[in-house]
């Protein structure tokens, strides 16, 4: 039994993502208990504080992928680890995306249809009056920032991991501003006297928490049902995996090559094809750009049945 451990490579990238991911877990409690204090009756702070609260699905998920990846054993129950287990993450947070996004959006249009009314009350702080939509905007226009800076941070990391699950997690905080904008939107909105300006703000949010939870569900159910390994940022064949494919076609042009994802590595089957003669390591047969040659873990040559076998 041997301990599942990291290429040598990835060991400190992983190190500085699970640092920073420690860090978006508490700027996001920051943010969430900030937008908790000054909600409301508004449909646009309460989405907005749903989708900062999902917004902690990613980063939880990715340390508990990161710690059993890492610190898990090899057994005859699971020969090869917990490779897939940052695979199995992914899926559970697109999971969550997607239903909590669905759900978001009907609550939203409900709120249309219905034309519910919402009002934003006054509060009095130290002796005087102020409008709650001013302290909505400054709890909106706060939490742009964090995510903002962690985004960009994660995006190096997730592409240099080929973590997807990490990769989501970077493109939602980038794209918080979306958020951001549309909630400042819907609390002028109400503060102008539209009604259907907090509603339809709403809705914008949700469908932006949908959108990012129906990519990453396709891809995340690609990688567990063996499909072709996808790309990061969209459902589209992995460029990585097409190159491998075309290196190992234009060595072996009579076989038939297929490629499976487990986790962040690349496992190769060889089809109708006799191995070489010479012992190689898998390493070998990456195509181009040797810093990310730990991606391919497994390279199999499965011979054609002789004629005495298949009669």
């Amino acid at each position: 039994m041997s301990r599942t451990s990291l290429p040598q490579e990835l060991r400190e990238p992983m190190a500085r993502a699970i640092r920073l991911e420690y860090w978006n877990i508490f700027w996001t409690l920051t943010i969430i208990v900030t937008m908790g204090l000054v909600l409301g009756q508004s449909e646009t702070m309460k989405t907005a504080w749903i989708e900062d609260t999902l917004g902690l699905v990613p980063p939880v998920m990715f340390l508990i992928a990161a710690h059993m990846e890492r610190h898990s054993h090899r057994s005859r129950r699971f020969p090869f680890g917990f490779e897939r287990v940052n695979g199995l993450g992914f899926f559970v947070a697109a999971v969550a995306l997607t239903a909590v996004g669905a759900l978001l959006l009907y609550n939203a249009l409900m709120a249309l249809g219905t034309q519910e009314h919402a009002t934003v009350g006054s509060i009095v702080i130290l002796g005087h009056d102020l409008w709650l939509g001013w302290l909505m905007l400054a709890a909106q226009i706060y939490s742009l920032i964090p995510p903002l800076f962690i985004g960009r941070k994660e995006l190096p990391l997730a592409k240099q991991l080929n973590d997807k699950l990490l990769h989501t997690d970077a493109l939602m905080n980038k794209a918080n501003w979306l958020t951001g904008a549309a909630g400042l939107a819907g609390i002028i909105g109400l503060g102008l006297g539209w009604w259907w300006a907090d509603s339809l703000a709403a809705a914008i949010i949700s469908v932006d928490v949908l959108n990012d939870g129906i990519k990453a569900l396709r891809s995340s159910t690609a990688e567990l049902v063996d499909g072709a390994p996808r790309a990061l940022s969209s459902t589209d064949l992995s460029q990585d995996a097409q190159k491998v494919r075309d290196r190992l076609q234009a060595e072996f042009p009579d076989a038939t090559v297929r490629l499976r994802e487990t986790g962040r590595l690349i496992r190769a089957e060889v089809h109708d094809a006799h191995p070489p003669s010479e012992c190689r390591h898998p390493r070998h047969y990456w195509p181009d750009d040797e810093d990310r040659a730990w991606r391919l873990a497994q390279v199999s040559f499965i011979p054609p049945m002789e004629a005495d076998e298949k009669s």
